[in-house]
């Protein structure tokens, strides 16, 4: 008899394949110009989120709009990525850790501009996500 997968432990964790734009970003391209060359990338809209809430002179609106588009962006990539909606994407995965950033910057952008209810759902799907990454980042 064999024994399959326990149905019961819930999904496989899902690890995203390297983000195109990690390698610019990580040499120090300005993410505006990164984003323009991979819109398709979370990593990148992460970083300007994270940018914009850093900056007392950007407006916590333009810091929504750019982790909305990460986060959306990211679930683009995790669903074709296997994702099916819930499940584990480990911070230990570096790829994993763009989703994981724009996620945790809307959870404070949302905050920020009074979305009480958006706020608490990102923190709570940040958790589930990655405890991991929820202890790092909020």
């Amino acid at each position: 008899m064999t024994l399959g997968r326990d149905l019961m432990a819930g999904p496989p964790p899902t690890e995203l394949p390297e983000d195109p734009a990690a390698a610019e970003l990580g040499s120090g391209a300005p993410a505006a110009d990164v984003v323009r060359r991979h819109p398709e990338s979370p990593l990148a809209w992460a970083t300007l989120a994270e940018a914009a809430l850093a900056d007392e002179a950007t407006d916590d609106v333009t810091a929504y709009a750019y982790a909305r588009v990460g986060y959306h962006r990211s679930l683009d990539a995790l669903r074709r990525n296997g994702w099916k909606g819930h499940g584990p994407v480990p911070w230990s995965h570096e790829p994993n850790r763009g989703f994981l950033r724009a996620l945790a910057a809307l959870t404070t952008a949302a905050g920020r501009i009074g979305e009480d209810h958006e706020q608490q759902r990102c923190a709570d799907f940040l958790r589930d996500s990655s405890p991991e990454a929820a202890d790092q980042l909020l």
